[in-house]
């Protein structure tokens, strides 16, 4: 029996995922490193055991109604855990935030700046005093009534509707209509309502053009179609609808992303003409603090806000002193060159995490753990010493400080390190090491040791010679003032830089359009499937050629199973009551909804008969159970189904099951997948590929697998171009293009650019000497 205050967590038999009943301690107010190779089940124990189980107790302690409305996570596979203290998570959450979510509202600092205009702003003579809710772009109270609030408004105009005027709307003169029958819906209602679709657009008289493309009027008329030979056509009621109003109602209605980039190339978006981009109502855009509206101050980098707020007046002085001490934690965090009306979806996983960081360190807890999935991500490495200070000081304020995390510098600053593994998957999910980081060096199995006590220089390699180059810009975007890059052909191209310096805005300029890029693919670390029924191979395409094999057996032919027989997104071969699911959800009302095994399919997806057909021994449920190694011998000598596999394996991702849902993999895996779908095609002439920071959520032996891929690319003849932090990396690559000297209005310069020797001396670069360290042997960063 441990006493109360027994100074460890003690995890006991935890079997989440892949945790084969693991026993571990740490201490609390430590900072304590999970690290391991991908998929060796070290976020299963911080997250999916500790971090789970404190936020069952803490709910148990909630009123069961209240329960009803919070999500809850559902209680882990564990023994017991003793000595937990309260948990606090910090995710790096993927989904993607809306664009009203902007860097003042996740960290609060909006509402702390709207307080100060409604209390303390100058007023014009004789307004009444705003609610600091007048202030908002994101109410009703606040937000300019012609653009709701966002700053800008969308339009079009005759020229980007018809791009070729001498067609006739039949021949498709409105390029901004929909195809196939939609389109030709369209042109029959116009034909209905006596229009000329025969005529070239421009003879058209102009009263007639504005309608067509402009009316918000939306007639129904019978239409007769023109007569098919062999087809019977029924007159029908037919709705007329305006290219204007189809576009608008495409780019903000629709879900698909393919619609929308569509539709948004018949648009122009221009700063709103009644806010002029300040997004509020003229009477909150009429009150000032130090002669600025609150639209201007929130426009400007949190460096120059702290110096810009007012301290005249008991009430501006208060509010001044709390606003200045929020925003000192996000400029120590290396986020200065943010600002408050920055939209969050153009942040970083990084970026956004480390904004909660800051936002937790005014918060004042005390005696709880934070556990933290990857602080690191996107920092350069001038950044990470600020980031073990605030890691630091957390500790110091009385907390235990719980981090995932693959960077080596983070684990040389710890107090305590736990490495899982000793591999992925099946292989993986054991404890190898719990301890003070040093004693992990006589780990014979840990990945981790080889290189966090590795002090070697890099390899020394000639930089490829290139064959020609591309050259974008000049860029003149965001923090990039007329900025011109040239990225060389058949090479290896590193971008680094200090966060916010302007990396990914520079690849982003990269297009198909420029000459000498040939095929365009961009690597990102988006998910692969928003929901259980994407998985690794329907996204890879393997499944498609799993079904044929399978459509393909004596058993199916006999039974007359075509290849929709064994796919689980349609009715026909899948099991009917979990729909294809594998499970059902039993809601629990006061505790957190459970899924369990469907009752009929026990988990299988298909129905008894589609079970049935076996091949080699093996049915349908049971080949997407295997593991992307188990399958690759399984399937050795089917080319196609191999292929694929290699590619997978290749990327390091054998442990992955072919089954398993999308949602449960992580951003890194994600890319990786993307990588191999894209390595399993046939070459077809040059390519240029963009990764922006592939080595996120890699261990550094994942990123030596990586780094084979990526070199084997260029090796055969294509051109790699990657954002990236990690300097092993930049070390290997042929080419570095350095921009800062800082971040934001700081940065948007090149300030070096050649082989990683040259960069590695280059005087004014935040990169140099840490590249310098990783080529001479000063350990990976």
């Amino acid at each position: 029996m441990h006493s109360p205050h027994d100074p460890y967590v003690r995890v006991r038999d935890a079997r989440e995922h892949n945790l084969r009943g693991v026993d571990v301690d740490i201490p609390r107010d430590t900072v304590a490193v999970f690290t391991g190779v991908s998929g060796s089940g070290k976020s299963s124990l911080a997250f999916g055991t500790v971090y789970a189980e404190a936020q069952r107790r803490y709910f148990e302690s909630v009123a069961p109604y209240a329960r009803r409305l919070i999500h809850q996570v559902g209680a882990p596979k564990v023994g017991e855990i003793t000595g937990l203290p309260p948990a606090v998570s910090l995710q790096q959450r993927r989904t993607a935030p809306t664009s009203r979510s902007s860097v003042g509202t996740v960290t609060n600092l909006s509402n702390s700046l709207r307080m100060l205009f409604s209390r303390a702003g100058d007023y014009p003579p004789g307004a009444p005093r705003l609610d600091s809710d007048a202030f908002s772009p994101n109410t009703a109270a606040g937000a300019c009534p012609e653009c709701h609030g966002l700053g800008r408004v969308h339009r079009t105009t005759e020229e980007l509707l018809v791009p070729d005027p001498s067609l006739s709307i039949r021949d498709g003169a409105i390029a901004a209509w929909p195809g196939a029958w939609q389109g030709k819906n369209l042109r029959d209602v116009l034909d209905a309502l006596g229009y000329d679709v025969d005529r070239p657009w421009r003879e058209l008289p102009a009263e007639q053009r504005e309608w067509i493309l402009f009316t918000d009027e939306q007639p129904v008329v019978t239409v007769h179609p023109v007569r098919e030979a062999g087809r019977i056509q029924r007159p029908y009621q037919g709705t007329y609808t305006s290219a204007r109003r189809y576009v608008l109602k495409t780019f903000s209605d629709t879900r698909s992303a393919t619609l929308r980039a569509k539709a948004e190339r018949f648009l122009t978006s221009e700063p709103c003409p009644v806010c002029g981009g300040g997004r509020l109502r003229p009477e909150a855009l009429a009150v000032t603090v130090g002669g600025r509206t609150v639209a201007e101050l929130a426009a400007l980098p949190l460096t120059e806000l702290a110096g810009a707020l007012p301290t005249d007046g008991e009430t501006a002085r208060v509010l001044t002193a709390d606003l200045t001490a929020r925003i000192a934690p996000v400029v120590e965090l290396g986020l200065g060159y943010l600002s408050l009306d920055r939209p969050t979806p153009t942040l970083s996983a990084g970026e956004l995490q480390r904004l909660r960081l800051a936002t937790q360190l005014r918060s004042g807890l005390f005696g709880v753990v934070y556990v933290l999935d990857e602080p690191s991500a996107g920092l350069h490495p001038a950044d990470t010493e600020a980031l073990l200070t605030v890691l630091e000081r957390l500790k110091a304020a009385g907390n235990s400080v719980f981090v995932v995390e693959h960077h080596l510098a983070v684990m040389r600053g710890a107090d305590w390190i736990v490495d899982v593994g000793p591999q992925a998957g099946e292989h993986g999910g054991r404890v190898l090491y719990s301890g003070p980081v040093d004693g992990l060096a006589g780990v014979a199995d840990s990945a981790t040791a080889r290189h966090l006590f590795d002090r070697s220089p890099a390899p020394v390699r000639t930089p490829r010679t290139p064959r020609g180059s591309v050259t974008v810009g000049p860029v003149v975007r965001h923090n990039l003032r007329g900025v011109t890059a040239r990225f060389p052909l058949g090479a290896l191209t590193a971008v680094t830089g200090v966060s916010g310096s302007g990396k990914s805005t520079l690849i982003g300029e990269i297009t198909e359009e420029l000459p000498g890029v040939g095929r365009l693919v961009s690597v990102d670390q988006r998910p692969i499937g928003r929901t259980p029924r994407s998985n690794l191979a329907t996204y890879t395409g393997l499944f498609d050629v799993v079904r044929k094999v399978f459509a393909a057996t004596d058993e199916a032919r006999e039974r007359g199973y075509g290849v929709g027989r064994f796919s689980f997104n349609v009715s026909g071969g899948r099991c009917e009551t979990c729909q294809g699911e594998g499970f059902v959800s039993v809601e629990l009302l006061f505790l957190p909804s459970t899924y369990t095994p469907c009752p009929d399919c026990g988990g299988a997806r298909y129905n008894p008969p589609t079970l049935e057909v076996a091949y080699r021994g093996r049915n349908i449920a049971e080949v997407l159970d295997l593991t992307v190694e188990g399958a690759a011998e399984f399937f050795a000598d089917t080319p196609a189904v191999a292929r694929s596999l290699a590619a997978l394996l290749d990327v390091g991702l054998g442990y992955l099951r072919l089954g398993q849902p999308a949602t449960e993999l992580s951003g890194g895996e994600a890319q990786r997948i993307k990588l191999a779908s894209e390595l399993q095609r046939g070459r077809r002439g040059h390519t240029l590929y963009l990764l922006d920071e592939p080595t996120t959520g890699l261990h550094p032996a994942d990123v030596e697998v990586l780094m084979r891929q990526l070199h084997g690319l260029v090796d055969a003849g294509h051109t790699v171009v990657v954002v990236e932090h990690d300097m092993t990396v930049v070390a290997g690559a042929d080419h570095v293009i350095d921009l800062g000297p800082g971040g934001g209005e700081a940065g948007g310069r090149i300030v070096a650019e050649g082989s990683p020797a040259e960069v590695a001396r280059a005087d004014g670069s935040a990169t140099a000497r840490y590249l310098a360290e990783a080529l001479h042997g000063g350990g990976r960063r």
